[in-house]
């Protein structure tokens, strides 16, 4: 069973969130692996707890939410 685990920033809708959901299942059915074999979680990370390049990212992408 495929468990994918996907990071992100807080702030997704709920909505936008099924579609991340939805569209990586797809990615397995269309491997010919079963829907409900695919687990996707989601974890929502503060910015201020992700680093890119030696900085913060609250920092360092201040203009994206």
């Amino acid at each position: 069973m495929p468990s994918i685990h996907v990071y992100i920033w807080p702030g997704r809708s709920k909505d936008a969130k099924a579609q991340i959901i939805k569209g990586i299942t797809n990615v397995f059915t269309d491997l010919k692996i079963p829907a409900n074999a695919v687990e996707v979680i989601i974890h929502e990370v503060p910015k201020e707890n992700w680093g890119s390049g030696g900085e913060q990212a609250c920092d360092k992408f201040k203009n994206i939410p």
